[in-house]
């Protein structure tokens, strides 16, 4: 099986609500979906979101990427080499890792239906379902404690309530929604790089000292200060997570000896694809650090190989953030992995198992 090819298309799914975070309002997927061709008419689904104020990837920017240095290294290779596909991925060009992770994407989809498995199972195997989060984006306090009561009543068993805008107003947003699904539901905190170190241990001691348990807060300081995240980390009780603090393998070996985070994020945007994923679980594994997989905003092709990723790496992705398909209003993809709100379920269909991608409009490059 040779790669012949390499097409893009545009994705478009509205949201139910907007995605609204310390650093950008969403209401609408929209994402480059990759299409690798082969020899014998199999093909490979990839994706990639434009998040230009975390990776620096616009939707511009990825299909050059692609089109101009990864795709005339790719055509004429053999799938069943991966290793050498995923290093010529990798070094084709500096950073671009969501349009990296969206080529890696279709091509082990490729591998494994190259062997006639389900991804999950060429990675390792494991339990093919697995639960997830759900968002609850930052907003009026009545409408975050609404939201979140609604989710609850979906058979959401854990929160990530997003905050980082006010710290005042954030307080009182997280101990509004606890006091509503105490018992019920555990609440992850998400302040996406929104509050300064001492304003993080400020809010988190208060928010401690109320009798507020939180499962984790992540990415509370700007993702360059390592310093401040430890000194976050070494002040409150609560475990801290990293998240775009850490991209790729090095990074998370140089987080992990400064012991500036309890947890590590992992998302395949940022990794550039499943390979250095792979890696950096293995890392955490060997230091005995947990890790989280999450996602940007996407649909469920890409969110389907995180969640292949996940079932293969139980051991140390502990905790699952891909409630991404279920924040849209339709899912686009025909065959795959099987979102139903929490509980997410891998079939038994070769690679991901995409049949087929309703309403994909096809572009030149």
């Amino acid at each position: 099986m040779k790669i012949t090819d390499i097409t893009f298309g545009m994705l478009r799914v509205p949201l139910k609500t907007p995605f609204k975070t310390a650093l950008r309002t969403v209401d609408t997927v929209e994402d480059i979906v990759v299409i690798v061709h082969t020899d014998t008419g199999h093909v490979g689904y990839g994706e990639a979101p434009a998040t230009a104020v975390i990776t620096g990837d616009t939707h511009g920017s990825i299909v050059e990427a692609i089109g101009k240095f990864i795709r005339p290294r790719l055509i004429g290779q053999e799938i069943a080499n991966l290793n050498h596909i995923t290093d010529l991925v990798q070094t084709a060009l500096e950073r671009n890792t969501s349009a990296k992770a969206a080529v890696e994407i279709a091509v082990y989809d490729l591998w494994a239906q190259l062997y006639d498995a389900p991804l999950y199972k060429m990675l390792g195997g494991g339990d093919p379902v697995i639960t997830t989060d759900i968002t609850i984006s930052v907003d009026y306090i009545d409408k975050m404690v609404a939201d979140s009561i609604s989710a609850v009543e979906r058979g959401f068993e854990s929160l990530k309530i997003k905050v980082g805008k006010d710290i005042g107003l954030d307080i009182e947003r997280v101990k509004a929604i606890y006091s509503a699904v105490e018992g019920r539901a555990l609440l992850r905190l998400d302040a996406n790089q929104g509050w300064t170190a001492k304003q993080a241990v400020f809010a988190m001691q208060h928010l401690e000292d109320a009798g507020v348990v939180l499962e984790l807060l992540e990415q509370p300081v700007k993702a360059r200060d390592l310093d401040g995240l430890k000194y976050v980390t070494d002040r409150v009780h609560t475990p801290v997570m990293a998240d775009e603090s850490v991209f790729g393998p090095t990074e998370v070996i140089d987080l992990i000896k400064m012991r500036a985070a309890d947890i590590i994020n992992i998302k395949l945007m940022k990794t550039g694809g499943i390979s250095n994923a792979i890696r950096i679980a293995d890392i955490a594994s060997l230091y005995g650090v947990e890790c989280m997989i999450g996602c940007m905003i996407e649909t469920s092709i890409s969110v389907a190989a995180a969640v292949h990723v996940a079932a293969a790496k139980a051991n140390v992705i502990t905790k699952v953030d891909l409630d991404g398909p279920s924040l849209g209003q339709f899912n686009p993809v025909e065959g795959g992995v099987i979102f139903n709100e929490s509980e997410i379920t891998i079939t038994e269909a070769p690679g991901l198992g995409i049949r087929e991608i309703r309403g994909l409009e096809m572009l030149p490059g």
